[in-house]
């Protein structure tokens, strides 16, 4: 099993990220969590580019002795001193420099010969080696360049002393494909490549980094240099989390690996993440919030059978914690019969019967369901479980500033009636209130009305507590709804049927007292 380099360029290519730029302290914080990963070179910033730059390789260098540390240089002298400068002090050096070798770039940027580039070339790494026994050229843009053209220049940097070459895709224009061409090309064609470290570094303008380093892996490169989250200049880079676990996950068919500390890459991820103010995306491979939740229902039943039926890593070995069941509109009977118990909540079948429906209903409605959100549906359906006699069927309101409020309602009746009428309010919620009391025709005061959010977001599902007063007693009415106007609907139909249920019993009890006196006389 052949161990692959992490080369970490998230403080140098990283912070070239548009929006992207770092404070000391925050490279020097990411900087520290690197080493808890145990990537093998942390490139620590460009020291000719600004004081800050250099300040943050010099203090690196000194702080962080179990790890390479390397630093960005062009290719002139003054800026290669100045490299060494922030550089020296640490415990293992890596001067690392660019010069490109594509057509385009060398006369449209460069504005010399490809003779001159080679001379260039030599003479770069020469004055590099001299200061740093450990360097490395990159052929800046080798995707675009003439194959036989890098190797001449690989043949040069190796000639004059550079310990490893790196054959970038700096603008993301290979495919796989095209990649491992190039990358065997140089491998097969470059004198002395087999005695230097071969490094790779793609961009992901077409989407491909990952990809093609991974193919670069399968040529037999020994260093890949990624970025956290994949972040870097214009698209990024490809994304360290991502090759890592490829390697881990895949091992039997990349026979490599690496050294890294899996589980410390999600909290790297979060940190650069909070650090550079760039979102990671839901859905992002390995470090996204969904990476390891499932929603489906035949997904979710498979999960709960065996992990393995839908999951390729853990979450556990990337610091994530542990797999997700998210409640939605596609989550079946299993998965939610296994997340109550999981609450603690056990419910006899009709009753479940009961919930699961209104939770099908809510999910409908909401892009996820939460625990506050099934602890509000079982307390409806406690409010609702004693005998209805009206049950709230629709509910239309119109309402605004320059409008009178106006509801319409419809009921159905426990003997099948549906009844239906419409009034005007003070508001919509008042109108709603007098439309009932036209249907149900029981005099009652509202004493009290609350609302209140059970989870956060537009999609919240809010709740509502009323108590009516009616004959010297008090009656309480429950509801919820993502809708507040249909949740106070529902809670004012509870609460008179709470009323009604009391007034039956009274007066069944009156009747059968009024019976009893009649036989006594």
């Amino acid at each position: 099993m052949r161990q692959i380099r992490i080369f970490d360029t998230t403080l140098r290519d990283g912070e070239q990220a548009a929006g992207g730029a770092l404070t000391l302290e925050e490279k020097l914080e990411i900087g520290r969590q690197l080493t808890r990963l145990k990537v093998d070179v942390i490139e620590a910033g460009f020291p000719s580019t600004s004081p800050g730059d250099f300040k943050a390789v010099e203090t690196m260098s000194r702080e962080f002795r179990d790890v390479e540390i390397a630093a960005l240089s062009g290719f002139r002298e003054n800026q290669l001193e100045r490299t060494w400068e922030a550089l020296k002090s640490a415990e293992r050096p890596l001067l690392h420099t660019v010069i490109s070798t594509s057509d385009i770039h060398i006369e449209k940027q460069l504005r010399i010969s490809r003779r001159e580039l080679v001379e260039l070339t030599g003479r770069t790494v020469r004055f590099a080696k001299n200061m740093c026994p450990h360097v490395e050229f990159s052929a800046m843009d080798a995707t675009r360049s003439d194959p036989d053209f890098v190797c001449e220049v690989f043949a040069e940097a190796i000639a004059a002393g550079a310990t490893v070459v790196n054959i970038p895709d700096s603008v993301g224009y290979a495919m796989p494909g095209e990649f491992a061409e190039l990358v065997r090309y140089c491998m097969n064609n470059v004198p002395g490549i087999d005695e230097v470290i071969v490094s790779v570094h793609c961009h992901d303008d077409l989407g491909q980094a990952v990809s093609n380093s991974l193919a670069g892996i399968l040529e037999g490169v020994s260093q890949v240099e990624c970025t956290i989250n994949g972040v870097g200049e214009r698209a990024g880079n490809a994304s360290q989390e991502e090759i890592v676990m490829a390697l881990r996950t895949r091992a039997d068919y990349y026979q490599a690996g690496t050294r890294m500390v899996h589980s410390e890459l999600f909290k790297t991820s979060r940190m650069v993440s909070s650090y550079m103010g760039m979102v990671v995306p839901p859905n992002k491979a390995v470090v996204g919030a969904n990476a390891f939740a499932h929603s489906s229902g035949l997904h979710q039943d498979g999960m709960l059978k065996e992990r393995t039926t839908y999951e390729i890593m853990r979450p556990e070995d990337v610091g994530q914690g542990h797999s997700k069941i998210v409640l939605g509109k596609t989550s079946g009977r299993h998965a939610f019969r296994a997340h109550l118990e999981e609450i603690g909540i056990d419910l006899e079948t009709t009753d479940f019967e009961a919930v699961f429906l209104a939770f099908k209903q809510l999910a409908d409605r909401k892009k996820e369901v939460s625990d506050r959100d099934i602890q509000a549906i079982l307390e409806d359906q406690f409010h609702q479980a004693f005998d209805q006699a009206y049950e709230l069927d629709m509910v239309q309101v119109t309402c605004g500033s320059n409008s009178i409020p106006t509801a319409t309602v419809r009921l159905k009746s426990d003997d099948g009636k549906v009844l239906k009428d419409a009034a005007l309010g003070t508001g919509p919620v008042d109108a709603v209130y007098q439309a009932i009391n036209r249907i149900i025709d029981v005099p009652n005061e509202l004493t009290e009305f609350s609302v209140n959010s059970v989870t956060e977001g537009i999609d919240a599902l809010g709740e509502v507590t009323i108590k009516i007063e009616s004959r010297g007693r008090t009656f309480t009415g429950y509801g919820a709804d993502t809708d507040i106007i249909v949740a106070s609907a529902k809670a004012y139909v509870n609460s008179l049927n709470r009323l009604l249920s009391i007034l039956g019993v009274e007066a069944q009890e009156d009747a059968r007292a009024a019976v009893a006196a009649g036989v006594a006389s």
